[in-house]
This record gives structure tokens, C-alpha cells and sequence, in this order.
């Protein structure tokens, strides 16, 4: 099944109680929202259903929710204009503006009062290794090839730390966070790299932390060419003003617990990553 048959089929699974009723054709057309796959597609659902019952609330129109397989399903089917609603990643947002131009941003996520965020690089609490240096020779976890702080940003820190996948012992891309973790854990690897918030639902389970990498701008919500100019704007201030209520809180903490509201982003708020993305290129990292 193709990702337009799938979100037809998730459509007429679900229930939808929180949109206004559309007279017409319209009502029979729900509206997709896609999601990169960082964990489990059924955490992914529970933790999405808020916003997208927000979402489908403000638009008069149920929303379904699209797990994509893999971060490069997301990047085209956003790309392509398959979807109206897009939570990405700010890697695979750039990879997606570089390779299809443009999209609308709905805004981006804000955690702890602030719009950046960062990974964590770890290795088991009782590893010997104890700097980034200390990884040369050693086997390293990444997540998705395309992911933000599951490999281009932990990827780009060992680099400035003088470790590359060439003098790593071995690496190898395991998808979700929680694999990376548990891959740690299990003695499978010596290192990972992983988002700080996932990072520490697994520390104390024995993980140690080598270094945080560098700050770059949130995950953004995207609105796709099926959604006019008018609820664009409405949206916009439908979105910033969840962090404002107990109720508009619980629909963004359900998906990250440390989530603070959603705030306006613009697309050159991504310009630093560029570079950083671009140097991994002169690296051979695609």
C-alpha cells in the first residue's frame, strides 16, 4: 500500500470527536499529518492524536495521522506535496528544502523555554571511554542515517572531536532512538548518539553521558499546499497560543514532556545547520 492509500486507510479507521462539521465534499477528504519515525509507531499515534484532534478542531476536518517508514519516506512524500501537515526533524527538514524547495512552517517546537535543542553522545556507565577521543577504534550506534541528533549532529561533533567513521571500530545504523539505547545497553556497542530527552528516559537504566552536542533550532510543524493562506493564519495563532493554557500544554507535552509551547520560526533559523550539513558532505556523508 502507497503512503496515499495508507493515510486513507488510517482515516477511515480512527474517530475523530474534536473538528467542526464541513458541509460538501470536503468533510469526505481528511487531512494528513506525518510523522518521522523516532520510536514506535503505536507511541508515535498515542503521542500525536492531541495535536492532530487540535489540529482537525481548528480546520474543520478530521486529521489522520501517517507513520512514514523511514526518514527518507517523509522527506518526499512532504516534498511532493503528498501530505497537508508535517512534523519534521530540522535535518530532514533542510535535506527536504534543499531537494524540493520551500514549505510553509506552522512554527517550531519549544522546550524549556528555549526553540533549540541537543543530543547526547553516551557509552555504558561502566565504559572505560571516558572523551569522545576515547571512541576511536570503538563500535558506535547511530539512529536513522537521516536523522538530526541520532547521526549528522553526534556525526559532526566526533568529527570536531577527531573521530570519524573511518577510525571507529565499527558503526552501525540501528533506526529509533530507543534501538540506539539499547544497543548500548545490551554491550552491542560501545557508543550512541541519541536526543537528549530520549537519552534520559535510559540513563539511569546505565547509561553515561560523554557530551552534548551542539544546540540547533527544534523540530517544525509544516503546513502542505491543501491548506489556504486563511487557516494558515489562523493556525498560527491557534499554535502559539497552547503554551497558554493547561489544556494547550497537555496537547504538546503529549509529545515531548518538556515541550513549552510552539513559537514562529522562519526558514533561514535553519541557515547554520546548512553549513553544518554541507561540511558533513565535504565528508562523504550524504
Amino acid at each position: 500500500m502507497n503512503i496515499r492509500g495508507l493515510a486513507a486507510a488510517l482515516a477511515a479507521a480512527l474517530c475523530f470527536t474534536c473538528f467542526v462539521p464541513v458541509r460538501g465534499a470536503e468533510a469526505d477528504k481528511p487531512l494528513t499529518l506525518i510523522v518521522h519515525p523516532f520510536m514506535a509507531a503505536t507511541d508515535l499515534h498515542k503521542r500525536f492524536r492531541p495535536l492532530a484532534d487540535f489540529l482537525g478542531g481548528r480546520l474543520g476536518r478530521p486529521v489522520a495521522i501517517v507513520i512514514a517508514k523511514n526518514y527518507d519516506e517523509q522527506i518526499d512524500a512532504v516534498g511532493r506535496g503528498e501530505m497537508d501537515l508535517a512534523y519534521m526533524g530540522p535535518a530532514p527538514y533542510v535535506t527536504m528544502t534543499g531537494k524540493y524547495g520551500r514549505k510553509t512552517i506552522l512554527g517550531c517546537f519549544e522546550t524549556g523555554g528555549r526553540s533549540t535543542f541537543h543530543g547526547v553522545i553516551f557509552v555504558a556507565k561502566d565504559s572505560p571511554v571516558r572523551t569522545l577521543a576515547g571512541l576511536k577504534g570503538r563500535s558506535f550506534a547511530f539512529g536513522d542515517k537521516n536523522s538530526t541528533m541520532g547521526h549528522l549532529i553526534p556525526l559532526y561533533a566526533l568529527w570536531k572531536a577527531g573521530v570519524t567513521a573511518e577510525n571507529l571500530g565499527k558503526h552501525a545504523f540501528l533506526g529509533k532512538h530507543d534501538n540506539v539505547a539499547l544497543g548500548v545497553l545490551s554491550g552491542d556497542f560501545d557508543g550512541g548518539a541519541m536526543i537528549g530527552d530520549i537519552f534520559q528516559q535510559y540513563e539511569k537504566r546505565g547509561l553515561r553521558k560523554l557530551a552534548d552536542t551542539p544546540e540547533i533550532p527544534e523540530h517544525v510543524l509544516l503546513a502542505g499546499r491543501r491548506i489556504s493562506v486563511k487557516d494558515v493564519s489562523a493556525l498560527h495563532e491557534a499554535l502559539y497560543g497552547l503554551k497558554n493554557t493547561k489544556e494547550g500544554l497537555a496537547v504538546i507535552r503529549a509529545i515531548r514532556d518538556d515541550a513549552t509551547g510552539i513559537v514562529p520560526a522562519d526558514d533561514k533559523d535553519y541557515d547554520m545547520l546548512r553549513v553544518i550539513m554541507r561540511q558533513l558532505a565535504k565528508l562523504g556523508v550524504k
